[in-house]
């Protein structure tokens, strides 16, 4: 079933593009970010003559691979290539830059990965990635950071498209027009509503700037708010702060919030709203269950869960307000082409030698 919906999505964004190329963004070149440069020259080339190979791991996410060859189809020294996840420690050995999407890089593989120079994630997410072994086998990780490719704006709209869906019971909605009723359900505006967000960084700066003209208090946590690490002054975004140390208080508070246990749960007000973008194990699958279920939780959105892809007979899944969707809340065109981007000039310049500044390394 997985690889006929990658095979179903390649055919239907291939003839996207086919039809209407004007639907299709072009980035101009963009200087690189501050700071992402430090790692850059301990990369070594492959030489200028030599094929660079780069491996996409699964098939899930099939844009990633497809918009990556659009942007290299003129560069015939670059090869770009999807594997299935079974066979990517089998093949691992001839490549030199892997993308790895869902893919877990343990020891194992890292010790395979004979010519691998960069492993590199579509996005942000390295938690599937073991960076020690990366850096005993002297492969460098990297990260795309969101906020220079649009990540971070395609994921704070994802959060209030499914804020909006669990306020406004989309589940309940959807058997309404089943059934041809109509004027139920009621539901419930985000307007006047308290939202924590949990881990102020990019997605959650883009996020309060989002949520602002709604008419909502925000609230928000963060590890360091030093005006140093924050793009913006967001005295006018967030109508409370706090530390990590804070959460448990700040969930009293709020009717909408995401990443918890069953601890932060208890400490929510009866009836709030659970959003969760960013991680599925963030989520304690119990408590989560326990609370939608006791009414104590009044709804859950949910990008990313605990096991993906996720069982649609999952028991969490039958409350009625409980919307799921398929971890694309990064997944746009304006991410993504700029993203096809930044791994395509990777490996040109792992083939040019050229210092590498588009990504994050993080060892």
């Amino acid at each position: 079933m997985a690889g006929a919906a990658a095979r179903l999505a390649r055919s239907s964004l291939s003839s996207l593009a086919a039809r209407r190329p004007d639907l299709i963004p072009s980035f101009p070149p963009s200087p690189p970010p501050r700071g992402f440069s430090k790692m850059a020259d301990s990369v070594e080339s492959s030489g200028s003559g030599a094929l660079i190979r780069v491996l996409f791991c699964g098939p899930y996410w099939p844009a990633s691979t497809i918009y990556t060859k659009e942007y290299l189809q003129n560069y015939p020294f670059i090869q770009v290539d999807e594997v299935g996840l079974k066979d990517v420690p089998n093949v691992i050995q001839n490549y030199h830059l892997c993308v790895v999407k869902n893919q877990r890089i343990d020891s194992d593989i890292m010790a395979k990965a004979s010519q691998m120079k960069i492993i590199m994630q579509y996005g942000v997410g390295l938690e599937g990635v073991d960076v020690n072994a990366a850096t005993e086998q002297r492969i460098k990780v990297a990260r795309i950071p969101g906020k220079t490719t649009g990540n971070a704006v395609s994921c704070a709209e994802m959060a209030i498209y499914l804020t909006l869906g669990v306020l406004r019971k989309q589940k309940v909605m959807d058997t309404a027009v089943k059934l041809k009723d109509l004027g139920i359900p009621v539901g419930d505006t985000i307007f006047g509503k308290s939202v924590l967000i949990l881990g102020f960084g990019a997605i959650g700066v883009e996020l309060a700037k989002r949520l602002r003209p709604f008419g909502v208090k925000i609230l928000a946590t963060k590890r360091n708010w030093s005006s140093d690490t924050l793009p913006c002054d967001i005295d006018e975004l967030v109508d409370k702060k706090g530390g990590p140390e804070d959460m448990y208080d700040l969930a009293g508070e709020a009717d909408i919030v995401g990443i918890v246990d069953h601890k932060f749960l208890s400490a929510m007000k009866k009836g709030s709203y659970l959003v969760n973008i960013a991680r599925g194990r963030l989520l304690d699958y119990d408590a989560v269950f326990d609370n939608l279920k006791s009414g104590h939780l009044g709804g859950l959105g949910i990008d990313v869960a605990w096991t993906e892809p996720y069982d649609p007979e999952d028991p969490i899944l039958k409350f009625s307000n409980v919307i799921i969707t398929p971890h694309i809340a990064g997944v746009t065109e304006y991410s993504y082409r700029t993203m096809a981007k930044v791994v395509g000039d990777v490996a040109l310049k792992l083939h040019s030698g050229e210092p590498i500044t588009e990504v994050e390394f993080v060892n």
